[in-house]
């Protein structure tokens, strides 16, 4: 082990020179030390820091003392431990940074690694020396702590079976189990926790664990054979599989097809977040990692074997799926399974044939090229190594429901949906893992039953755009230019968390710079698709010339010819389109060359003539809009109907398949029902249209449409969103007495809300909310983030009166908290529980918020806030003297932040609620609460539930509780024993006001707990 080390340092130092840099890896620690220790602390999770503790155990930098004094219990306690081990392994020397900055750069994510400087990334290929200690580790504690990372990747979904082997082996005691497997561990912690209690057991325990590892990375089907291998066939399938899917995931196809993306250049990581079902004190979704979609890790149904990744359109699903399937041809992940079957559902809506199981898996991905029967046979033996993909359920032309015919047969014909479904299902290839990507409201219940667990993909993190950017701009100083035009523009920096919005942005960055004052800058989302529209003209034309102001008024057949195919398409669900198809509206080989429909190569191979698709889907909606607004033709009904209100009964494509028979072959009046029913293109084509009919794009259409056809048609849009919202405010229930009037918003709300907002009228705003007249505004669980925060701050400040605003359960983050700040003075209330907000946007919401004179109360819980944004808190509540209520629950808040805190509620004389529960304030930290509080005329309810409070705290409490105005106080879930209860009831028997004191969960007996109650009634246990 030594040996090893030494090498391994000496490799590492001289990588660090040989790169020519001027700094040592001392010194990159020391200047960047702030840097690095937010970087892996800034996600709140200890996660990070661990990762790069093993690493630094397995490469011999820490001895086990090292890393038993650096990892403090508690996530109170993680930029401690952090700034414990910066310290340490810089008094070790520049060797031993090195290895340092080596660890941080395999663990950090790509988001987290810019502007951090690893030695010009002289560290990548560190990993391949770890192959060398396996021969300089003769004992299997050693193995342990060499193979440490490895380990924890291959024990992370086996704890129960580990823990089984070594409590039959004599090694385990029941209480070492519980100990490893605390609920409050992450499948990754208590592989940690397993190996640290392992190591501790001696040598024998440490062989037990080892060997099962190995056996565990034998296939279970024949695990009774030590010779158990994997048939010649399969692996030659494996190798032509990986080959085929490698080459299919490589690149991502750009205008039309003549030039790509390589998929490793251009990729960054987006926010996935696990849905659960959790208590109220709990967070609702949970940060994950890539290969944790197919992992353990959240899984709400056993018995399910389908995945779904859940996003809406432009998000990155595709582009995400494509990643796994690259990572896994080339064996980076997922390596637990053996072959990999990617499915593009578009291509399977264009299959007609009935198809067996078989068929399915051979014709559509890959052809074998001998032993087709044995391979087959091994597929349905072993459903444990194959993982099936199915991107893109939501655009498959029939959805599914319970009356879904029922099949098992691998090798029976089936239509292609009933294949699918029963595949998703469980009826068919029980134990095959499918990952499924779908924009959200296309899943419905029937589907839904047989998940495994749901994953949400919410776009780019703000750092993500940064990285993205950079990554698709080689010159720096472009790139910087684009970020800062981005950082003045907030409307377009929240629509670049979405990734096809960003890929736009960046690709039309000299269009975007030439964009000169905010005038002119991309606002909305139908600006941006202009702005591409003008860039890949542009391109066509001549990159030396200037097209003039009525440049679409030029392409104007192109635009229409596109824009009825893609219109077509839409009312049909169609997406790929054949060569007759083109030929047939027209679209000429000029058109194909501008560059916005792409070869479909793999359809085209498959069905043996040429098909094309769009770039992207909501490419096609926005020529369809286009073609909606520039056809004089145009029947006067089309642009009510895609305003049309959905009967929800009725939107399932399923429905218009069984009223197919019924209407005897009356394409039109199909057509009429495909419009009006549940397809989320024609909302997007909707809100194109709304924004193609601003008032600021009416010079660009003047020329190819007449002044009357476009007041004509905004009339008709105007109506349609007037009639639309009416619907919902009709909807508003008579409140109860005693309760405010509210509103909770229907699905559509937020799209008629965004199609206001993209005609860029105040007027229409200000008629709309001129008709809502509602206390409370409740928009939970309604997908949210920073493009929706925009419509929405541009509508609602508009609002006569203030309203409650309730946004729990969305997407917003920083940006998003950003963006609605307009709207924040007609708003008395503001919800954003869970909503990924961190330390960086509170300073500007409460610079906002002290100028609000009816902005009174807040709640922030189940976010990623710390210390660092209390000091702004503070700031509030001294400039406001108004504000009466601060909820603060589950995020990352310690004594630190407590005292902080304190400083602003000692000066306030109107904060009436106070909610720190699920933080880690501690004794230290509640002392600072209770004596700012101590002479508070008007709080009436504080809790400090489940944040580590002693008796020590519970006494200092007594004061606040015998001299306040308070009424609730919630002490549950924390470690008060009777000497602390006591303290407590003796404050209480100087206020009569007081009319409860929660204490469920503390250090107390059962006979301790009956005691106490019968002294003192208005304690509950």
């Amino acid at each position: 082990m030594v040996i090893y080390r030494t090498h391994l340092l000496f490799q590492c130092n001289s990588r660090l020179r040989s790169c020519g840099g001027s700094m040592t890896a001392q010194q990159l620690i020391l200047r960047q030390r702030a840097k690095l220790l937010s970087a892996l602390c800034c996600s709140g999770s200890s996660e990070g820091l661990e990762s790069v503790l093993d690493l630094l155990l397995a490469w011999g930098v820490l001895v086990w003392e090292d890393y038993q004094s650096i990892l403090l219990p508690g996530s109170w306690a993680l930029r401690a431990s952090t700034r414990e081990l910066l310290d340490l392994v810089y008094a070790k020397g520049d060797e031993a940074c090195g290895l340092l900055l080596a660890a941080f750069k395999q663990v950090l994510p790509d988001a987290q690694k810019a502007g951090i400087n690893f030695g010009n990334g002289c560290f990548a290929d560190l990993e391949d020396t770890m192959e060398d200690k396996k021969e300089l580790s003769s004992k299997a504690i050693q193995t342990l702590q060499s193979d440490r990372p490895s380990l924890i990747r291959k024990l992370r979904d086996s704890i129960e079976g580990a823990l089984e082997v070594l409590l039959d082996a004599g090694s385990f005691t029941p209480l070492d189990c519980d100990a490893v497997q605390l609920p409050v561990y992450t499948p990754s912690q208590q592989a940690r926790r397993l190996l640290d209690q392992v190591r501790s057991k001696g040598e024998h325990a440490a062989k037990v664990l080892l060997h099962y590892i190995q056996q565990k990375e034998q296939p279970p089907s024949q695990s009774t054979e030590d010779d158990w291998t994997i048939p010649k066939e399969c692996l030659w399938y494996q190798k032509k599989l990986q080959s085929s899917v490698s080459a299919q995931s490589h690149f991502l196809s750009t205008n039309g097809g003549t030039s790509s993306l390589s998929l490793d250049d251009i990729y960054i990581d987006g926010q996935l977040e696990l849905v659960q079902v959790s208590s109220e004190s709990q967070p609702q979704c949970r940060a994950m990692g890539l290969e944790d979609v197919v992992g353990l890790l959240g899984t709400l149904n056993q018995e399910a074997d389908t995945v779904l990744i859940s996003g809406e359109a432009g998000s990155g699903k595709s582009t995400l799926l494509q990643r796994l399937h690259l990572l896994w041809a080339r064996g980076a992940a997922i390596r637990e399974f053996l072959l990999l079957f990617p499915f593009s559902c578009r291509r399977l809506s264009s299959e007609q044939r009935e198809l067996s199981l078989r068929e399915l898996l051979f014709l559509h991905c890959c052809w074998p090229d001998r032993d087709q029967d044995q391979l087959f046979q091994f597929i349905l033996d072993n459903p444990h190594l194959i993982l099936f993909t199915f991107d893109g359920l939501d655009e498959l032309k029939q959805c599914f429901s319970d009356s879904e015919q029922r099949h098992c047969c691998p090798t029976r014909c089936v239509p292609i949906p009933t294949l699918i479904f029963n595949l998703l299902q469980g009826s068919l290839m029980k134990g095959v893992k499918k990952v499924v990507t779908s924009r959200p409201d296309v899943v419905g219940p029937a589907l839904r039953r047989y998940l495994r667990k749901e994953v949400l993909l919410k776009g780019f993190s703000p750092n993500g755009i940064k990285c993205f950017v950079r990554k698709h701009h080689c010159d720096p100083n472009v790139a910087n230019r684009v970020l800062d035009s981005l950082q003045n523009n907030t409307a377009l920096k929240g629509l670049c968390h979405i990734p096809v919005f960003c890929w736009i942005v960046s690709k039309c960055y000299k269009e975007l710079l030439g964009c000169g004052d905010r005038e002119g800058c991309p606002q909305t989302i139908t600006d941006v698709y202009l702005m591409m529209l003008q860039h890949f003209f542009q391109c066509r034309d001549s990159p030396r010339k200037s097209l003039g102001i009525g440049w679409l008024h030029e392409y104007k057949d192109t635009a229409l010819h596109l824009g009825q195919l893609a219109m077509e398409g839409i009312k049909d669900s169609c997406y790929t389109f054949p060569g007759t198809e083109l030929q047939k509206f027209g679209v000429t080989e000029e058109d194909i060359g501008m560059g916005f429909l792409i070869h479909s190569k793999h359809l085209s191979s498959f069905h043996n003539c040429i098909h094309y698709e769009f770039l992207h889907v909501t490419m096609q909606c926005f020529f369809a809009a286009l073609y909606i607004v520039l056809n004089n033709n145009l029947n006067r009904s089309t642009i009510p109907k895609i305003f049309q209100p959905k009967d929800r009964q009725l939107q399932p494509p399923l429905h218009r398949a069984c009223l197919r028979h019924c209407l005897n072959g009356q394409e039109e009046a199909l057509k009429e029902l495909a419009m009006a029913s549940e397809n989320p293109n024609i909302q997007i084509t909707a809100t194109f249209v709304s924004g193609l009919l601003s008032h600021r794009h009416r010079s660009l259409l003047l020329p190819s449409c007449p002044g009357p056809t476009l007041d004509r048609k905004s009339k008709q849009v105007v109506k349609s969103l007037s009639k639309g919202m009416h619907k919902h405010f009709k909807s508003i229930p008579q409140p109860v007495e005693e309760e405010k009037k509210s509103m909770h918003a229907m699905p559509d709300f937020v799209w008629l809300i965004k199609c206001i907002y993209e005609m860029q009228d105040s007027s229409i705003a200000k008629d709309t909310m001129a008709k809502l007249e509602v206390e409370h505004l409740k928009l939970t669980y309604c997908n949210i983030g920073p493009v929706e925060c925009t419509a929405l701050a541009y509508v609602l400040q508009h609002l006569r009166n203030p309203v409650g605003l309730q946004l729990d359960y969305n997407s917003m983050g920083d940006v998003g908290v950003e963006q609605l700040l307009p709207c924040l003075h007609v708003c008395h209330s503001l919800y954003l529980r869970n909503n990924n907000i961190s330390d960086e946007v509170i300073g500007t919401l409460v610079e906002k918020g002290i100028q609000c004179e009816s902005f009174q109360k807040i709640a922030l819980f189940n976010n990623k806030l710390t210390d660092a944004c209390t000091h702004h808190l503070a700031h509030l509540l001294k400039m406001k003297q108004n504000f009466r209520s601060l909820r603060l629950g589950n995020n990352y808040i310690t004594a630190e932040g407590a005292e902080q805190l304190a400083e602003g509620l000692r000066l306030n004389i109107s904060l009436q609620f106070l909610g720190l529960w699920g933080n880690m304030i501690g004794d230290r930290g509640t002392k600072a609460i209770a004596n700012a509080l101590k002479n508070s005329q008007t709080l009436v309810w504080l809790s400090l539930v489940d944040n580590g409070v002693s008796s020590e705290g519970a006494c200092a409490l007594a004061p606040l509780i015998k001299n306040s105005t308070l009424e609730e106080l919630w002490l549950t879930q924390n470690c008060i024993t009777r000497a602390g209860v006591e303290f407590i009831i003796q404050a209480l028997k100087s206020n009569t006001s007081v009319k409860a004191v929660w204490l469920r969960g503390n250090e107390l007996s059962p006979e301790e707990i009956e005691d106490l109650a019968q002294q003192e009634p208005r304690l509950i246990f």
